[in-house]
């Protein structure tokens, strides 16, 4: 899985005032948690952007003022009218102990029912899943070779090494959907015998 590096500084003051202070600055309150204890810390908002504004997957290695942590993005707050980030969470990555993360779906191979005119429709860009650091992939590789028109592929029909997706099981990734042009053509098939 790839890795993304940031550097914080620590905070110290709370409260609405001093976190107003700190966004005028240009920097993002966060926290990261899981394990032992919680630490509270700032990130320049501009550092942010190759983490939030990607369709990627990153284990991010934080750097608090000399002192490392490493973890996963878990949840991040916008305003509601500007595109300015409020908040973020990070959960710490521990060794042993699995991790959960939403990770790209790919799809690949060319689908039996677009070559018949179908249309590819991919409803799930990202899936959740859980794991060890060690075994996440980047993206989740979905073949849609044998998909047919009218056909889909859910989340149980995956299967993954050392992964369990956490996604609900009847989440369809992606379809084929008969185009017009296709029901016109089998139309007139029925009609012309």
């Amino acid at each position: 899985m790839q890795t993304l590096q940031l550097s914080a500084v620590k905070r110290e003051a709370y409260g609405k005032k001093n976190t107003k202070a700190l966004r005028r600055e240009g920097m993002v309150p966060a926290v990261i948690y899981g394990g032992t204890e919680e630490v509270t810390f700032a990130i320049e908002e501009k550092a942010l952007k190759p983490l939030i504004y990607t369709p990627n997957a990153y284990i991010v290695e934080i750097d608090i003022e000399g002192k490392k942590e490493v973890g996963v993005m878990r949840e991040v707050q916008f305003h509601p009218v500007k595109e300015q980030i409020l908040h973020i969470d990070f959960y710490r990555v521990q060794e042993g102990k699995p991790v959960a993360i939403e990770i790209p779906v790919r799809l690949t191979g060319n689908s039996a029912g677009v070559k018949l005119g179908g249309k590819l429709m991919q409803s799930r860009r990202k899936l959740r899943v859980s794991g060890l650091v060690e075994n996440l992939p980047d993206v989740l590789e979905v073949d849609i070779t044998e998909l047919g028109i009218g056909k889909s592929i859910f989340v149980s029909d995956l299967q993954y090494d050392n992964l369990t997706i956490l996604t609900p099981a009847t989440t369809a990734v992606c379809a084929v959907r008969t185009t017009r042009a296709v029901a016109a053509a089998q139309a007139a098939a029925r009609n012309a015998k």
